[in-house]
């Protein structure tokens, strides 16, 4: 993939942020998402790619756009696979909390698992703790070979867990052993980013959330020479059958970095919409302008750029209702 492909993908996200935004603290989950993903099915006619969407919305009979399946891009540029969520945290935006985003991930074509919209469990780590940690392995033991390989006290480590009542033996587990802990309201995908950010503080990511964002993690955390190993949690024999239909014959062994997004290379690009871990939210300046905060990555380089934008509102018709009015050829 042309590394060119970086900004035209991060303007994306922009556009989906700034569009999501508009619904912060209005109570209107459903209008917030379908801003961001009108916004973002638009702005793609624009990218240099001949995209297939393999995590979005949904399948085809429930989601209008950006449904699994559906092309994207201006078909001139490399086939890709395309995971998107292009508001992660509607109710964190209808409630205006943190950690709310837009995100994409592009990796070469055949690359990226296509992951049902079930639960995930997942364990996340920076480059140090990289294939060195195992999901199978119990908590303890999980613990005490990050500790060896770190060359950290339990004491000084620190975990990252969704603060959630089916994490309660977990964080019980991890409080017995001493560790720090560190609750996560939203933002599955920033937690997991989290432990491997050079200047974080933390050290693993635990626990489960959706699978359509561990695979959107896993793309930052290759582009950060981290690790998301993950295992798909089916609740009955429905979502063990939709696993099998997206073409994961053993819903329950554990998947790795080649699984999750493959051997090629990675692009990820997230806009925060609500601040939160590692990104900043949409600051609108006045009635005319806005900043957005922004992270480019790219797993074959293992660069990072952070991009902080300042728009001009009256030249991109971003819409403040449903529908997304914009002119793609001015943004």
């Amino acid at each position: 993939m042309d590394r060119e492909l970086a900004l035209e993908i991060v303007r994306v996200t922009e556009l989906g942020a700034l569009s999501s935004a508009r619904w912060i603290g209005r109570g209107d989950k459903n209008a917030a998402d379908d801003a961001a993903t009108t916004a973002i099915r638009s702005m793609f006619d624009s990218v240099s790619i001949d995209g297939t969407v393999v995590i979005g919305e949904g399948e085809m009979d429930d989601a209008p756009m950006l449904y699994i399946g559906e092309k994207v891009g201006n078909q001139k540029g490399p086939s890709v696979d395309v995971a998107v969520d292009p508001l992660e945290g509607t109710e964190v935006v209808a409630c205006g909390l943190h950690n709310a985003q837009s995100v994409i991930a592009i990796a070469d074509k055949g690359s990226l698992l296509h992951a049902p919209d079930i639960y995930m469990e997942k364990l996340a780590c920076g480059p140090e703790l990289a294939g060195k940690l195992s999901l199978e392995d119990p908590v303890e033991v999980t613990l005490q070979k990050a500790c060896h390989y770190s060359g950290k006290s339990l004491s000084e480590l620190t975990v990252m867990v969704l603060d959630r009542k089916r994490h309660e033996q977990l964080i019980h587990s991890l409080r017995e052993a001493g560790v720090r802990i560190k609750l996560l309201g939203h933002g599955d995908v920033a937690g997991a980013i989290a432990a491997a950010l050079p200047d974080s503080d933390v050290d693993l990511y635990m626990g489960s959330g959706g699978a359509p964002e561990g695979v959107l993690a896993a793309a930052a955390l290759k582009c950060l020479g981290g690790e998301m190993q993950g295992r798909l949690l089916p609740d009955g024999p429905l979502e063990q059958q939709r696993c099998v239909r997206m073409g994961i014959s053993n819903p329950t062994r554990v998947l790795y970095m080649e699984d999750l997004v493959g051997t090629g290379d990675v692009l990820f690009a997230a806009t925060g919409v609500t601040s939160g871990e590692f990104l900043n939210g949409v600051r609108f300046i006045g009635k005319e302008r806005a900043e957005t905060h922004s992270v480019i990555m790219r797993a074959q380089s293992r660069t990072i750029r952070y991009i902080r934008s300042i728009h001009f509102l009256p030249g991109k018709e971003i819409p403040d209702g449903l529908t997304v009015r914009q002119n793609v050829a001015s943004l």
